[in-house]
């Protein structure tokens, strides 16, 4: 294995150091030069470098081939490390010799391209700077997450990605052919983990989920990856406050292990440490129809979900997130416990991100009666015997318990502060967008 030295732990040495003799390995982020001189600015995945690379010290035979070096060459150079307040990092390398691992020409990628553009070259624009911040964070997440709910007992468990069943409405299903026979992708591990659960008691998987959803909206992705928590003998106070703990977890991570990459996505860090250190407001969907009305002149009749707009107007009036429980039975997912208070309502959660990224959680209660399932799923047009399995969790044993489930690039698009999504992974799905 080549032991490299990445650029920042380079920097690291100097500066405690002094003028260190090294290997730089690296691909070209920016060149430039004359007929004496080359400078090369080469990236890792830690930082960028400067390196000088002179005629008079290498030689014309050798210079002659720096002189030709182009963005994204991959090259190892050898020289010493100092301090430079004019270099883009505040350090430079003097070469005494260099080699080309890799040959790179013509480069497609320079400045000033649109989107879409980036979006068709997206194996090649992963490579940039602000790719690269982003990928650190999301791996931040990914992790914080893991950690989370391991911490808190949680066992990891996995669910099927082909099913038969709908469990968010049948309209957002891909199907697909299993074999000559129709089966779907799955939106959500939740009918499965609900069998699980009587088993393990505590569960939870971070796991790709898919919606054929119609939209093109910066939020929506066909393909995401979702981070659910499923357990038993569980009060939906306790859905509620593990949905908050693990946001302020993720957060808290995030804040410790990026902020380089924070201040590269010129992320403003006040607002992400008032995720961590402000408690969550909580609502229910009638107070956020009060609030819509009399700060946000928005009239929504009772009984009607909280479109985009809505839920932008709503959260504009706090700084942190928002838990809006008690959404309308006839809206909400057929397997939402009602709540015995209100049964018109249902102990569902919605936890919404200010700076309008919208909803980042949904969770619920869920329901235990058998009978009052089935009566959910022919008042939404479904037929209760295609969900026979399901049906017998209420028949052996069944107890209270509930769940969540969480848009992990939805959460990556709020800590990075991302107008669209699609750049919280490195290669997003959408309704128009399948390759590269």
């Amino acid at each position: 294995m080549i032991k490299k030295q990445f650029i920042q732990e380079l920097m690291d040495k100097c500066e405690k150091e002094g003028e260190i003799s090294a290997e730089v390995y690296g691909w070209v982020w920016r060149e430039r030069g004359s007929a004496q001189v080359k400078f090369v600015v080469l990236r890792d995945n830690t930082n960028v470098l400067q390196c000088v690379i002179e005629k008079a010290k290498i030689g014309d035979e050798k210079f002659s081939i720096a002189d030709k070096i182009q963005v994204e060459t991959a090259m190892k150079i050898v020289g010493k490390i100092r301090k430079e307040p004019r270099a883009p990092s505040g350090y430079e390398v003097n070469a005494s010799s260099f080699e080309v691992i890799g040959e790179a020409v013509n480069y497609p990628i320079t400045k000033d391209f649109s989107t879409e553009f980036l979006l068709d070259n997206r194996h090649l624009w992963v490579r940039s700077r602000r790719m690269i911040a982003i990928l650190k964070i999301r791996s931040t997440v990914f992790g914080a997450i893991h950690e989370y709910f391991r911490t808190n007992d949680f066992f990891e468990h996995h669910s099927p990605c082909f099913t038969a069943n709908a469990a968010e409405g049948g309209s957002t299903l891909f199907k697909v052919d299993y074999f000559g026979k129709p089966m779907f992708l799955t939106q959500t591990w939740q009918l499965y983990a609900e069998a699980v659960v009587y088993a393990l008691e505590k569960i939870y998987c971070i796991a790709p989920s898919f919606r054929a959803e119609r939209s093109k909206t910066s939020r929506h992705l066909t393909e995401y990856w979702h981070a659910e928590m499923e357990m038993a003998w569980c009060e939906f106070d306790d859905i509620l406050k593990h949905g908050e703990g693990l946001i302020k977890h993720v957060f808290k991570r995030v804040l410790e292990k990026n902020l380089p990459e924070l201040e590269l996505l010129k992320r403003d860090v006040s607002k992400l440490k008032k995720v961590v250190e402000k408690p969550f407001i909580r609502m229910t969907y009638d107070d956020a129809l009060k609030i819509l009305k009399e700060k946000c002149k928005m009239d929504v009749p009772w009984g009607k979900d909280l479109r985009t707009i809505e839920e932008d107007e709503l959260t504009k009036q706090f700084d942190v997130p928002l838990m809006v429980t008690n959404y309308p039975k006839i809206i909400k997912a057929f397997y939402m416990k009602e709540d015995a208070s209100n049964p018109s309502t249902v102990l569902g959660v919605d936890f919404l991100a200010p700076d309008g990224y919208g909803e980042v959680i949904g969770g619920s209660q869920r329901e235990e009666n058998q009978e009052k399932i089935e009566e959910r799923l022919r008042d939404q047009g479904e037929k209760p015997e295609l969900y026979g399995w399901y049906m017998d969790l209420r028949k052996y044993g069944s107890v209270p318990h509930g769940g969540f489930g969480l848009g992990v690039e939805r959460i990556i698009s709020w800590v990075c502060g991302l107008d669209n999504i699609k750049d919280a992974i490195a290669f997003p799905r959408t309704m128009l967008r399948y390759t590269p």
